[in-house]
């Protein structure tokens, strides 16, 4: 299915809307939804990175961006789609775009990782994960160092959904106030994970939406939440979770995802759970 098939035409162009203000670029990580990893020739722009998965990136705004369009038509079976606000003082270059890729895995992270002086944690890298691992992502920003710990763990012999958690409760010892709400995909797998250091929403991110006139769609801008999905004989085949930016009701089947909740889907077969850290 197609972002646009799952959410509906309104809910696609309110996120892409989004972009207004999480001006910093866009991008998606799509599994094709053939099971031997061929898929049909990309209207624009994203390239195969192995078999079956296929990555588009670019700092260019969603709501600017042509092949925005073009992809959210596009089936897959199964999807990451980041919109870029970047953390505090970090340079807009692609290799800092979302979703990232490494080993098979694409990730994507909504948090600023810093202490509280300010000080982010990529100033810190070399004390915290291998040089080798981090380079491996790609990026060069916070969300980077925290999918490097994640892989070292995964070296390490966990499972993936056991290598989040373990990454999470090793940074939170130094980062406690941080934000680690992230998604991560694998061909077999995707992990929606919420875990905020502060419930309440910086007065950086309420400024930022009240410059644009959409204050009252900042107080969520933590909340993860998600409801199955339906093909279109009824049948429950999946499920969905967003962060903040289109309207996610419980009338429509929503549900939030609490603090230090985690929830764990198949790619293959669509079944999913929820569980605690």
């Amino acid at each position: 299915m197609s972002l646009r098939d799952i959410l509906g035409g309104q809910a696609v162009a309110d996120y892409r809307g989004l972009g207004e203000i999480h001006h910093d670029g866009w991008g998606c990580s799509l599994l094709c939804a053939a099971r031997d990893g061929s898929h049909p020739a990309a209207a624009a722009g994203p390239q195969p990175t192995r078999p079956g998965t296929r990555l588009y990136k670019t700092t260019i705004e969603s709501d600017r961006d042509p092949v925005f369009e073009s992809l959210s038509c596009e089936a897959a079976r199964g999807a990451l789609w980041h919109l870029r606000l970047a953390s505090s003082h970090l340079p807009l270059i692609v290799e800092n775009q979302q979703p990232f890729f490494a080993n098979g895995l694409s990730f994507i992270h909504n948090g600023d990782i810093s202490d509280d002086d300010g000080l982010n944690i990529i100033t810190r890298r070399d004390e915290i994960v291998n040089d080798k691992v981090f380079l491996a992502t790609g990026g060069r920003s916070d969300s980077a160092v925290f999918f490097a710990v994640i892989l070292e763990f995964l070296g390490f012999g966990f499972s993936l959904e056991e290598s989040v958690v373990q990454a999470v409760k090793e940074l939170r010892g130094r980062y406690p106030k941080s934000s680690y709400n992230c998604m991560i995909q694998s061909d077999d797998l995707l992990v929606v994970l919420c875990a905020a250091g502060r419930t309440e929403v910086a007065l950086r991110i309420i400024d930022i939406y009240d410059r644009y006139g959409r204050g009252e769609q900042a107080h969520d801008y933590r909340m993860i939440r998600y409801r199955p999905v339906h093909n279109g004989a009824g049948a429950e085949v999946g499920v969905v979770a967003a962060s903040s930016g289109i309207c996610e009701s419980e009338g429509d089947g929503w549900r939030e995802l609490a603090n230090n909740q985690m929830l764990v889907a198949s790619n293959r077969t669509g079944k999913y759970r929820v569980q605690s850290l």
